[in-house]
């Protein structure tokens, strides 16, 4: 749909399917319609994630792309943070608001989204693709999209051909990458992973919304200086501190358990100001302009195949009844971040600052990606004319 309709109607019908879900959370009872609802939504919200960082990136200046295209988590982070503040006014109450005040709370975002859509341009990339260059020059297009382009749409396929291959699987992986170490994990269920691990639920809820606001402050962070170099030492750095958590779950003291609390508020902090921004940066800078919304589907498809994985699969990792391995899943997911990490030291280039005719240079080249950052393009024009 963005590719046909544009990026521009494509966030419209996503808003309009985000509003139809939050109103069916909000009246409707059934356990199937609200469900329902839930799917609507989410289906919404899927347009958000793969359009929005994809009209970030092509209507950023090249200076500004990296920075730009990290702000995106810093938005899941203040949303997160959002809700968590939702919940806890809401979550005193006894009546029905006490669990449709947070659903409402969502209209908030789409009355301010609603009214920044009229401002927004139509991508000029879309538009040079669909013939409509007088339309793209209005909007200050440069003559580089035109060539760049070349009025033509890839299809999805195309992200497996060429050289087109390796840029779909360095833009999927770094998405696996978040999962690899934990992200569901920490986001999704360290509240109650604390409550097992020996902490009070007052507590317990308290380091949940500490996680979230640690998100918001580094995101505020990353934007000043997204470079890959922060994801790969940051995946290092993740992995570290997941082993750390396991280890201190086979310390017996009260002590141990709440190092283990703070071990996952600084995990928290760590990820928003790595891996957890600059994944949708190096999204943007490393597909194709032709594959771009296919490549960013692709990517939020498998982000959502892994969180399907990892909600299903961490709960029995962490229930009383069931794995019951409390803080030492941390080696689980130590283990898997450790693959990760590798994985980012070879294939995570370091993009800053080049043009995206260096980029297409650099792959056409077949140039190994941890070797781009440092790449001389001295023979630019020759790849360029493949």
């Amino acid at each position: 749909m963005a590719d046909r309709l544009g990026r521009k109607w494509a966030l419209v019908a996503g808003l309009l399917l985000c509003t139809g879900g939050i109103f069916g959370e909000m009246s409707l009872t059934t356990r199937g319609a609200f469900l329902a609802s839930k799917l609507v939504l989410g289906f919404g919200l899927g347009f958000y994630l793969t359009v929005g960082p994809i009209m970030t990136s092509e209507l950023s200046p090249v200076v500004l792309r990296g920075i730009a295209t990290a702000g995106v988590n810093l938005g899941i982070g203040i949303g997160q943070l959002s809700s968590n503040g939702a919940i806890a006014g809401f979550g005193t109450r006894s009546d029905c608001w006490s669990y449709r005040g947070p659903f409402a709370v969502q209209l908030l975002f789409v009355a301010f989204l609603a009214a920044g859509l009229p401002f927004a341009p139509e991508n000029p990339t879309h538009l040079v693709k669909k013939g409509k260059l007088e339309q793209a020059r209005k909007q200050l297009v440069k003559f580089a999209i035109e060539q760049e382009t070349n009025g033509k749409d890839g299809s999805l396929m195309d992200c497996f051909r060429g050289t087109n291959r390796i840029r779909t699987m360095i833009s999927i992986g770094v998405f696996v990458c978040q999962h690899a170490v934990g992200i569901i994990f920490v986001l999704g269920y360290a509240s109650y992973f604390f409550q097992p691990a020996g902490l009070a639920a007052t507590d317990s809820f308290a380091l949940g919304a500490g996680i979230t606001a640690c998100i918001v402050y580094p995101g505020f962070c990353s934007i000043t200086s997204a470079d890959a170099s922060c994801s790969l030492w940051g995946m290092f750095a993740l992995t570290a501190l997941l082993i750390l958590i396991g280890i201190m779950n086979v310390i017996p003291s009260s002590g141990a358990k709440w190092a283990q609390s703070a071990i996952t508020v600084i995990w928290a902090f760590v990820y928003s100001l790595t891996i957890g921004a600059i994944a949708f940066a190096i999204l943007e800078e490393t597909s194709s302009a032709t594959l771009r919304a296919h490549t960013a589907a692709l990517a939020t498809a498998t982000q959502s195949v892994m969180g399907i994985i990892m909600n299903f699969a961490i709960p029995y990792m962490i229930n009383p009844d069931a794995g019951n391995l409390k803080g030492e899943v941390g080696f689980i997911f130590g283990g898997l971040g450790a693959l990760g990490a590798t994985w980012a030291w070879f294939y995570i280039p370091e993009l800053k600052g080049r043009t995206i005719e260096e980029i297409d240079a650099m792959f056409h080249a077949r140039v190994p990606p941890r070797k781009m950052g440092s790449h001389v393009l001295g023979t630019s024009s020759d790849a360029l004319s493949e």
